[in-house]
């Protein structure tokens, strides 16, 4: 039975879904795993995904199903809430489904967007633990990679201090001489933090550490919760983790966790990361959360593993890709997929009538500022301008071989006449189009959702990558730029275009997949602009390069790897029952 999302909280529905939430071992039975497959954690539990892999390995995969987004805006699409929402519907269609999400990073959830459990009647449960933390993977995470920066500070420091005789007599270490304008690495936080972006570390004595600028970034913008997304087990984390490059040296030889001998420690740090946690819907369907990766800065995915747990577990398996198609499911398409080697029955895409509005040229949205009428009221004019924005979207998914489903994300401000345009531009576009009103009523509200989604992974389609991997990196970037964001073409800046060159001459990283650094709330590189801009060029000013992910990151505009905090945070309104110990304001 659904709650009263209209008038209740999430939070509020998350406690009374919670009181009947199933038990580690409840689950145990449920889903036919043994005893040792489940490794609990207060009321959650991990799954020992390598034994459920292995007894496993004979049983058909299920139905992969991919959601995605229109361009976002600060009204929010609802990708999760619309990948819960579908579990349900399907769960009260009477199929076997789970799912996949993206855990949290404590940046957004205490800054403007706040959690991303879902919303109203599509929510994971339980929405606390989602919300602050988990069972501590991000933690591991945080404390691995700011191990491998501790290794390189003081690695620099000895070296500086002492000659090759007396390091190699006192520490047992040969001389790295890492160049310190050349550092990629730098410390990691769990918020938004913009007073970290820049600093200068090592101040005082020369036993003080190197001095020398440095950075932190958010969490989940370091490439080992990317390696963590991409893992295919233990040993393969260990390895990518000692390959990561965390500077160069001064003949320009990158300098890697391995050569600093941290690699294996930031590993046992990490050894519990390697299994994803099961939650659930607030309709008890069970949903795996798995790696957090941001989208706009890294792959923007839940991991490998939990879909290949989820596909051999569950006959319908939903995962989701953050951002709008142009981001998360390019990479989904292009790298996540091109790694796992796993081929999607279709592709949800999320759109909200809302949402279409603002890409219509509708009036800017204030964070706590009441919504303009336009957006609460009537306004097909708004409308029929904003569908460009989803129509291209449609047309990017399709270049995969994939005929999408477009999900209306239905509001109960939204009206019939506002419906009828999205859905006959979706369909006009080649795709399904079903509306949902999962937020409002639950499974029951998705039920057209679910049927056309049903009827989709019915639909042979013809998979294709977008690129080939033998495809020079400045190529691949043009054909992205052009064929998924609608580019006229790409500039260079001259330091961009030198380190591309490096690379693409260079056989080790002929492999290493193209993981695009950009905005997410437009289609171009200036946030600012709507809908579907025409005659810009996309401008590449740096590549990241990730070594242990295999990723090489070409950076557009001027996006930051550390996000700021706004001026009103969702942490003014999160507080904690001093009696109960409940938690409140969790949006």
């Amino acid at each position: 039975m659904a709650f009263d999302a209209v008038n209740m909280q999430d939070w509020q529905i998350s406690d009374e879904a919670e009181k009947n939430m199933p038990t580690p071992d409840q689950w145990k039975e449920k889903l036919g795993l043994e005893a040792q497959d489940m490794l609990p954690m207060g009321r959650l539990a991990k799954i020992d995904f390598l034994k459920v892999i292995d007894r496993l390995k004979d049983q058909p995969d299920g139905k992969y199903i991919e959601v995605t987004a229109i361009t976002p805006t600060p009204l929010g699409e609802g990708k999760s809430t619309t990948s819960v929402g579908l579990m349900e519907g399907l769960g009260l269609r009477g199929k076997n489904v789970g799912g996949a999400l993206r855990q949290p990073s404590g940046g957004p959830t205490m800054n403007v967007k706040g959690t991303a459990a879902g919303g109203g009647n599509s929510l994971l449960i339980p929405m606390t633990e989602f919300s602050l933390g988990l069972t501590g993977d991000i933690n591991d995470i945080m404390n691995a990679h700011n191990l491998g920066m501790v290794a390189m500070t003081a690695r620099m420091q000895h070296e500086r201090n002492y000659n090759d005789e007396q390091l190699a007599r006192l520490t047992g270490m040969r001389r790295l001489d890492i160049d310190p304008t050349r550092v990629e690495f730098g410390w990691i936080i769990d918020f938004c933090a913009q007073a970290l972006r820049n600093i200068v570390i090592g101040m005082g004595g020369r036993f003080d550490g190197f001095t020398m600028q440095s950075k932190f970034g958010i969490a989940v913008g370091s490439e080992l919760m990317a390696i963590l997304a991409v893992a295919t087990d233990l040993a393969d984390l260990k390895d990518r983790i000692n390959k990561i490059t965390v500077a160069f040296d001064k003949s320009g030889k990158p300098v890697t966790c391995g050569d600093l001998e941290v690699g294996n420690a930031m590993a046992a740090f990490m050894r519990n990361t390697i299994n994803p946690t099961l939650m659930c819907t607030a309709e008890y369907q069970p949903c795996f959360v798995h790696a957090g990766p941001f989208a706009n800065i890294a792959v923007g995915q839940s991991s490998i593993i939990a879909d290949r747990v989820g596909l051999k577990l569950f006959d319908y398996h939903v995962t989701e890709s953050g951002f709008a198609a142009d981001i998360g499911f390019e990479k989904f398409w292009n790298v996540k997929c091109r790694f796992s080697g796993l081929k999607p029955h279709v592709s949800v895409l999320t759109s909200t009538i809302r949402a279409l509005k603002m890409h219509g040229g509708g009036p800017k949205v204030v964070a706590g500022k009441a919504l303009d009428d336009a957006y609460t009221k009537e306004n097909l004019e708004l409308v029929e301008k904003g569908v460009e924005n989803m129509v291209h979207m449609i047309g990017v998914i399709r270049k995969s071989g994939i005929n999408p489903v477009v999900c209306v994300n239905r509001f109960y401000t939204d009206t019939d006449a506002e419906v009828a345009i999205v859905k006959k531009a979706a369909e006009a576009a080649g795709a399904r189009c079903a509306e949902s009103k999962h937020w409002e009523l639950g499974g029951e509200g998705a039920l057209e959702f679910a049927d056309a989604v049903i009827d989709a992974c019915e639909e042979e389609n013809d998979f294709k990558y977008l690129y080939p991997l033998e495809m020079k990196l400045r190529d691949r970037v043009a054909t992205i730029a052009k064929e998924v964001y609608g580019a006229d073409g790409v500039s260079w800046s001259p330091e961009a275009e030198a380190k591309a060159k490096m690379l693409e001459a260079d056989p080790q990283y002929a492999d290493f997949a193209t993981m695009m650094v950009k905005t997410h709330l437009s289609l171009t590189h200036d946030p600012t602009l709507k809908g579907v801009p025409k005659g810009w060029t996309l401008p590449i000013r740096d590549i990241l390069i990730y070594s242990g992910a295999k990723f090489l990151c070409p950076c557009a505009g001027t996006i930051s790897l550390m996000p700021g905090t706004g001026s009103n945070p969702a942490f003014r309104r999160i507080d904690v029952d001093p009696a109960t110990g409940k938690v409140s304001g969790l949006f």
